[in-house]
């Protein structure tokens, strides 16, 4: 039976952090860098670590199949990067210019701000809106009011009563579905379009603000917004988990969570789960970076109000196909970094990114005559097109980029990669329920949640929210005094 009350102090000093995505290991690693003292001890159910940091080889070279870059306006991913090695290796994309794919073809991205346009001649020119659609977000500097809404609301009720709809399905739905895979109408304008809140912030028109908003980034100091690893961002899960100071277990699953009366208990089924009776770690701390759904299972039993919450977290699930293609099967239509696609088009793909054009290390590994690409597939709510086989997902991309750039012919290499319930929808109301969470998990000594279910799904945002839980835990714990003979 599970102890009652808060667990009695020990100073044993060993903690355990479940999961070993990017949020994991980063805080298994600032939980040694506070306090060499302590074990530390990273179980992982898959038999790779990682998560979402994956790779793949395509046509002999290495593909992220995963996330593919990170925030580089955020210092704790970049300093991560650089204090396991990595630093000399950091790179950042040759084009950020992006089309997008509206009314019938692929048409130059506009210059915005999440989707709030910056400049309205440009959008004109543009024509990924109709007349029409352009003229109604004009008259949105003469609407009354402005400021942001009482308490939160969908990011694209905002938009669109301000800008009106044709703004939202053309511009801010490719954004956030791109970012999330999911829609405007659904996502938090607080959690999931920090950017747009900040502009309905500055009070009055939208568009005045985003226009403000783009001259002051352009005035200022020339920083790239993304950065990427040359080799790729799947590089540095290993390099993270190499020089931690941890114990990495993969093929650990953990079945269940109960507070002892010096701790806590995990109960953890290795590879062999149905041969043998599941093994209890024993811990002084704990800490979860896995999705809502896990969390949410093994939090039932011992922080019920958290568990409950985490529960009613949606996710989005979505496919990456990896391609290698000759490059004179598509000419020289292509341009940019690749393009988004907008669900009011009615096509399958989400979007698609020219790698070996986006990435110049990516581009040297190809060579001149291959071109790497990765599309993607899956919105929220939208699974039909999941549902297919690996070869006809590639047929699939290999037919939509057809329409879209004039691919011809067969790919001479693709790897398809399913993320299934990879995202966390940040639905209204998000930021209150992670407070509610976060509120319950900090009433039980010595555990903490961390992931892309709760701050930001970023790569920056996680490794952030890991090293803030490692923070908490590393005061919260006694001193070890055994800890130099680990």
């Amino acid at each position: 039976m599970p102890a009652t009350g808060p667990p009695a102090p020990r100073s044993q000093g060993h903690c355990v952090v479940v999961g070993a995505g990017i949020s994991g290991l980063a805080a298994a690693y600032r939980l040694r860098q506070l306090r060499p003292d302590l074990r530390v001890t990273v179980l992982e159910s898959a038999p790779v670590i990682g998560g979402k940091l994956a790779q793949a080889d395509v046509a002999g070279l290495p593909v992220d199949t995963g996330a593919e870059s990170v925030l580089n306006r955020r210092p704790e991913v970049v300093e991560l990067i650089r204090a396991v090695g990595l630093g000399g290796d950091l790179c950042h994309p040759a084009t950020t210019a992006a089309a997008v794919w509206s009314r019938g073809r692929l048409r130059a991205m506009p210059t915005t701000v999440l989707g709030v346009p910056a400049d309205l001649a440009g959008l004109a020119r543009s024509r990924v809106l109709s007349r029409r659609g352009v003229g109604r977000a004009a008259l949105e500097r003469l609407l009354p009011g402005g400021g942001s809404p009482d308490g939160d609301v969908a990011v694209g009720q905002l938009v669109g009563h301000r800008l009106g709809p044709e703004v939202v399905a053309r511009l801010l739905e490719p954004l956030l579905g791109g970012v999330y895979a999911g829609h405007a109408y659904r996502l938090s304008l607080l959690a999931a379009a920090p950017q747009v809140a900040a502009l309905a912030a500055r009070g009055g028109s939208l568009l005045t603000a985003a226009t403000r908003t783009a001259s002051e980034r352009a005035a200022g100091p020339e920083v790239p917004v993304f950065a990427g690893i040359v080799g790729g961002i799947g590089r540095l899960p290993a390099a993270v988990a190499a020089v931690s100071g941890a114990e990495v277990r993969t093929s650990s699953t953990v079945r269940a969570l109960r507070r002892t009366e010096g701790g806590w208990g995990v109960v953890v089924a290795g590879p062999r789960a149905f041969e043998s009776r599941p093994a209890e770690v024993e811990a002084d701390a704990v800490v979860l970076a896995v999705p809502a759904a896990p969390a949410a299972r093994l939090l039932e039993g011992v922080v019920p109000a958290a568990a409950a919450e985490l529960a009613a977290v949606e996710t989005a699930s979505v496919a990456v196909v990896s391609l290698a293609v000759p490059v004179d099967a598509v000419g020289g239509r292509l341009a940019g970094s690749g393009f988004l696609v907008p669900p009011v088009e009615g096509r399958a793909v989400k979007a698609a990114t020219w790698s070996s054009r986006k990435w110049g290390w990516v581009g040297e590994q190809a060579g001149p005559d291959t071109v790497l690409a990765r599309v993607s597939f899956g919105r929220h709510g939208e699974s039909e097109v999941l549902l297919r086989e690996d070869a006809q997902l590639v047929r699939l991309a290999v037919a939509e980029l057809g329409d879209a750039v004039g691919l011809r012919g067969r790919p001479l290499d693709a790897r398809v990669t399913r993320w299934g319930g990879s995202l966390p929808q940040y639905a209204v109301g998000h930021l209150d329920r992670v407070a509610r969470i976060r509120r319950a998990v900090a009433d039980s000594p010595h555990l903490d949640v961390c992931g892309a279910t709760y701050d930001g799904i970023g790569i920056a945002a996680c490794v952030a929210d890991g090293q803030q839980a490692a923070d908490r835990i590393a005061t919260g714990l006694p001193p070890n005094p055994d800890g130099q003979r680990q």
